[in-house]
């Protein structure tokens, strides 16, 4: 981060278990760049990237698109029973012991004016180096979940928290927080999604698609569960319709997709960033229930056909498309068969109404939401929701052989 003492720092925390949180940083950095970059130096930070990050933690990220794919059922469990009071208890200290000296060492470095965090584990943390430090710096947390949300998101001591729907407010207050600290937001997305002003006409025309036929987009990859067998019957499908399939870097399904012999117009990308674009100019989407992605549909106004989902973590998301009647489930052969045949007939007078509903539950501004916040919190005072004593803090670091202190400060104990 380069230097301007005449700029704010907003440093925006993250993690990559999943994309969906690096996705939201990556939105709310570029509508800090378009809306407020003569006010503020923006930085994207991984804080689990860094090597004294505990092991058990760091390498959690990987092994999270592993363990939901191979064991759902094992990711589930372990989903249920740490959401419970004691158990996040329990966690939450151990989050603060393990990754305290880390945190006090990136806050002491980047000096932040404002902090926002889309992953829900440094919040506790970051509240133990204010504490210690005496320190006011405000935290905006942004949950990235739709409506299944594990309590560890829910820490009181942040200054704002920016929840994605009605059913998140709700459990929020439930869990302690107060009225003045959540809003909501939406999860934030691409501010293309919001500022592209382009017919979807215009944007076929620019994907090279043809813009005469219904278009479905289909995104995964092999491991979205029945993703090659509902691309079969589409393109075994009696009438005319357009297909474009993103493999999400599956080189092994993109080389099958491109051995298939195809009865429909097809377009295979093995990979691309603009998977918002595509969204505004298809008619619906085909694809697993992750929170990126379905929230990214609902900000383009697209019908979403969910055709696999991780128990617990993603039902929540499915539901929320079901509720706003923004689109199916269809998880067999013939829910599929069914869907495209109500959705497409009648000139797709029920597709139609169905992208409207979508349109109506999506939050395109969603991330120019969050950075409005983040900006307005710097131009006000500020109290911090301490949650421990900074005596409690120094026992158990102590008892635990954390550093508390760094090398600049005092051996003065403030906390006597």
């Amino acid at each position: 981060m380069t230097k301007h003492t005449d700029k704010k720092r907003a440093l925006i925390l993250t993690a990559d278990a999943g994309f969906g949180h690096r996705s939201a940083a990556k939105a709310i950095a570029r509508a800090f760049e378009e809306r407020y970059r003569d006010v503020f130096e923006v930085e994207v930070i991984n804080p689990l990237d860094d090597r004294r990050a505990p092991a058990i933690i760091r390498d959690a990220q990987q092994d999270y698109d592993r363990l939901v794919r191979e064991a759902p059922s094992l990711y589930k469990l372990g989903f249920e029973a740490s959401d419970t009071t004691v158990a996040n208890v329990l966690f939450e200290a151990g989050l603060t012991v393990l990754l305290y000296e880390l945190m006090r060492d990136m806050v002491s470095k980047k000096k932040p004016d404002v902090i926002v965090s889309t992953y829900p584990l440094y919040q506790e943390p970051l509240d133990a180096v204010f504490t210690i430090r005496d320190m006011l710096i405000p935290v905006l947390c942004v949950v990235t979940d739709l409506e299944t949300v594990h309590r560890v998101w829910f820490n009181k001591s942040v200054t704002k928290f920016l929840v994605p729907t009605e059913t998140v407010r709700d459990m929020a207050l439930k869990f302690g927080l107060s009225e003045s600290q959540v809003h909501i937001t939406g999860i934030p997305v691409n501010p293309a999604l919001a500022t592209d002003q382009r017919s979807k006409a215009e944007i076929r025309r620019s994907l090279g698609w043809r813009s005469d036929v219904p278009t479905v987009l289909a995104v995964g990859s092999k491991r979205v569960d029945r993703l090659p067998e509902t691309l079969n019957i589409l393109n075994h499908y009696g009438a005319p319709i357009q297909v474009a399939v993103v493999a999400g870097k599956d080189e092994e399904l993109y080389r099958e997709l491109q051995a298939v012999e195809w009865h429909q117009p097809v377009h295979l990308y093995e990979f691309v960033e603009n998977v918002p674009e595509m969204m505004r100019a298809a008619d619906f989407l085909i694809c697993k229930a992750g929170g990126l992605v379905v929230t990214e549909a609902l900000a383009a106004g697209c019908p979403l056909m969910l055709i696999d989902m991780i128990p617990g973590q993603e039902t929540g998301n499915a539901d929320h498309v079901v509720r706003n009647a923004a689109g199916v489930i269809a998880r067999s052969d013939a829910a599929v068969l069914e869907t495209l045949t109500h959705w497409l007939k009648d000139e797709c007078a029920l597709l139609s109404q169905t992208a409207e509903n979508a349109r109506k539950a999506g939050k395109p501004n969603a991330a120019f939401d969050v950075v409005d916040l983040a900006y307005q919190t710097t131009q006000q005072p500020m109290t911090q929701n301490r949650l421990f004593t900074r005596s409690a803090l120094i026992e158990m670091f102590n008892r635990n052989q954390v550093r508390w202190r760094d090398s600049k400060e005092t051996s003065i104990d403030k906390s006597k």
